[in-house]
């Protein structure tokens, strides 16, 4: 006869858990006072410039390492995403950030600065992209945070006009999982709903649900999905298209959820900063190439990738600002600008090219 197994006794899994608490707690002090050791070193071996103390190849070894690394039962993403906030809080030990994000509050923009940069990094919101650029190229933010490209909809070209003529870099990219919902007014009636206020992206995203479930319904395009919440706020047979976040940031009631078209729907931001990103191992390059319009200009630029095995991102055109008829491919591909496969195809497209502009290499996304 077997004997039965004794039921564990409540407590004593309290009285673990407070132990094991105190053993974390003293740890992360441990690694805190490492974070300030790091930045006593960087300050002393800086040579009169300024130490560069957020490196975003480190960053992602060490998110990539952890999730490899993981037995569970936390999710290798919940895993990253708490060591992204102890990431964040130490680093704000050796230098608090600013990070300038496209505004206002409640933007998914704001929660791409979030989930890269952590909540211990200070934000502020921007009207505008062009004034994300020219805060961090001022240096009133350490990094800026801007849409580039949406699964849906496609490239940002606004952000993609503005680094024609910035020397900002890019640091990181940030992908988000974008999921909208149709928020109002805590007391709205959702059969009332007379007028519709989103980006007009949003819309766009959303356009079969709302054909199916508003048709008829006017939709008013705004600059932003915050700037929707925020109106609709106060106006009374209205409601807006936004995220959660928004509805949450301005009291708003959440009428239905996840009313993307596409269930897989993510938008790609950019961190852009004045600093060169180091290797991680798994990286990505951007680069400008301008060409005059004609036959063969661009299989010219793209023949080296394909000869040298260079597997390639994203290819966008857009018209280029300093002359008729010419044009500048936005290109991004696999490899870091320093490794020698790399260093050989970008020289051989600027013997074929008008100008190449290097946009920066930085690790892939990894939370």
């Amino acid at each position: 006869m077997s004997k039965r197994t004794e039921k564990p006794d409540l407590n004593e899994i309290r009285t673990r858990i407070d132990s094991i608490d105190r053993e974390l707690q003293r740890l992360l002090n441990e690694r805190a006072k490492c974070a300030q050791r790091v930045a006593e070193i960087k300050a002393a071996d800086a040579a009169g410039e300024a130490p560069v103390f957020y490196r975003p190849e480190r960053e992602a070894q060490i998110l990539a390492r952890l999730k490899r690394e993981n037995e569970g039962p936390l999710s290798d993403d919940d895993m990253a995403r708490l060591f992204r906030e102890i990431i964040s809080c130490c680093l704000s030990l050796e230098q608090p950030l600013t990070i300038a994000y496209l505004g206002p509050a409640g933007t998914y923009t704001e929660a791409a600065a979030i989930k890269q940069f952590g909540h211990f990094a200070s934000t502020r919101a921007l009207a505008s992209i062009d004034e994300v650029f020219r805060e961090v190229e001022s240096e009133s933010v350490h990094y800026g945070v801007v849409p580039v490209e949406n699964s849906t909809e496609g490239m940002v070209n606004h952000t993609l006009d503005c680094f024609m003529s910035s020397p900002l870099r890019i640091c990181a990219e940030v992908e988000l999982p974008i999921h909208h919902a149709l928020i109002a007014a805590m007391n709205a009636d959702s059969e009332s709903i007379c007028e519709i206020y989103s980006h007009q992206q949003s819309f766009a995203q959303c356009r079969r649900w709302l054909d199916a479930h508003y048709p008829g319904v006017d939709r008013i395009p705004v600059n932003s999905n915050a700037e929707a919440a925020r109106l609709v706020a106060s106006k009374p047979g209205t409601a807006a298209i936004a995220g959660e976040m928004a509805a949450e940031r301005y009291g708003l009631r959440v009428l239905s959820v996840s009313i993307e078209d596409q269930p897989d729907n993510k938008t790609r931001f950019l961190v852009i900063g004045k600093q060169k990103v180091g290797p991680s191992g798994d990286d990505k390059t951007s680069i400008l190439v301008s060409t005059r319009n004609e036959p063969g200009a661009l299989y010219r630029v793209l023949e080296p990738f394909h000869r040298h095995g260079i597997s390639l991102t994203r290819i966008e055109t857009r018209p280029s600002k300093t002359g008729s008829w010419s044009y500048v491919f936005f290109i991004d591909f696999d490899g870091h600008e320093t490794d020698d496969e790399i260093r050989a195809v970008l020289g051989e497209v600027g013997l074929v090219a008008m100008e190449v502009k290097s946009l920066g290499s930085y690790p892939r996304g990894v939370v």
